[in-house]
This record gives structure tokens, C-alpha cells and sequence, in this order.
């Protein structure tokens, strides 16, 4: 399994926090990808910029996807810009692939055949990996998790440094850009606040 995807895993799993937002948990995913091309030499980093290296067959297809997805000339794209392009509802795209691959089922709520779906993973190799890696406290892992709220023994994320110069830039990228999400909606929220009262009535 690939970072990414593990990251998917993770999210979906069961958690004391509250739910992932899909925008946060896209901009991680959009992170996690970069992470998986650069083990997988497909990219390097010049400063912020990802640099395409030769075009290789990747095992995953959702990485295969994210590598073609790579700006190939030059001006090249910055790691902020890419997680902003990619990330537009790339959770969505990993729930898509998730049930086509038999690792996620849609179960409803209670006892009778009513109500709300819920997405439920499956029990497979795949998700116990994932899980195996989450217990083990990887470093990578569990910042991109941490960005988004989900937090491990509720102590502050392992430094990730020692993965590398690129990945902690990528790290830092995909924290300012939750951040930065975050603030959007806030904002927007204190705007519809204001609206409402312009008109309500006294």
C-alpha cells in the first residue's frame, strides 16, 4: 500500500476526534502522493518546485494518476500549488477506487434497512497493513494524520526530519495549507453569521 492510501485507511478508521473534513483530508492525500513519488523516484523537489523525473510505471493507479497529473515543463509547479490542483476532491476519488477495490462497503445505520449509509472498510491485508504501520508509529504517517486531526497517544507528531529534506518541505506544505483551509472557513462562516443578522428581524 502506498502512503496515501494508508492515510486513506487511517481516516475512515474508527476515532475518538471528530470526523475528517473531505477538503482537509484531500489536501493530505494530494501530500501523501508527493511523498509516495519521491520514494518511488518519480520526482524531486528544487526548493518548493516539483522537478518530474522519467516517466516509470507505478504499481498503484491512483499514484499512476497523480504522476500523470505532473507538470512537465517549465515554470514547474510549486508543492503548494500542486496539493491546491490535486487535492480538489481527491478524497472522493480515493472512496471511488477504495469500493471498486472491495476494501470499503456501504453499510446502513441500524437495525432495520433504513437511514443513512455509512462507509465501512473491509477486513483485508491491505487495511491491516496500514493499521500495523499507524501502530508503529511512522513518522510520515503520522504527521500527515496529525494535519488533519488524528492524533496517535495524544502526544505531538515524531519528528519526520530524518525522511528527508523534501518530505519534511512537503509536510510543512500540507500543515500551511489545512491551516490555511481552515481559516477560509471560518472566515466564510463569521460572513454568513453577519448576513443572517443584517436580516433578521427585531
Amino acid at each position: 500500500m502506498t502512503t496515501a492510501r494508508d492515510l486513506f485507511t487511517i481516516a475512515l478508521e474508527p476515532q475518538p476526534e471528530p470526523s475528517v473534513g473531505q477538503g482537509d483530508l484531500s489536501l493530505s492525500l494530494a501530500g501523501a502522493e508527493l511523498v509516495d513519488l519521491l520514494s518511488a523516484g518519480a520526482i524531486s523537489l528544487d526548493e518548493e518546485l516539483i522537478v518530474p523525473g522519467p516517466r516509470s510505471d507505478l504499481d498503484d493507479r491512483l499514484l499512476g494518476a497523480a504522476a500523470s497529473a505532473l507538470v512537465r515543463h517549465l515554470p514547474y509547479e510549486s508543492v503548494e500549488d500542486w496539493l491546491w490542483r490535486r487535492g480538489r476532491d481527491l478524497a472522493a476519488a480515493y472512496q471511488a477506487a477504495f469500493e471498486e477495490d472491495g476494501l470499503l462497503t456501504r453499510k446502513r445505520r441500524g437495525r432495520l434497512n433504513f437511514g443513512a449509509e455509512r462507509m465501512e472498510l473491509v477486513d483485508t491485508p491491505d487495511r491491516r497493513s496500514a493499521r500495523s504501520r499507524w501502530q508503529e508509529d511512522e513518522p510520515v504517517l503520522r504527521a500527515l494524520a496529525a494535519a488533519i486531526g488524528i492524533r496517535r497517544g495524544g502526544g505531538p507528531p515524531d519528528d519526520a526530519g530524518t525522511s528527508g529534506e523534501a518530505v519534511t518541505t512537503v509536510l510543512a506544505a500540507v500543515n500551511d495549507a489545512v491551516m490555511e483551509l481552515e481559516a477560509v472557513r471560518q472566515r466564510r462562516s463569521i460572513e454568513n453569521a453577519a448576513f443572517a443578522n443584517v436580516w433578521r428581524v427585531p
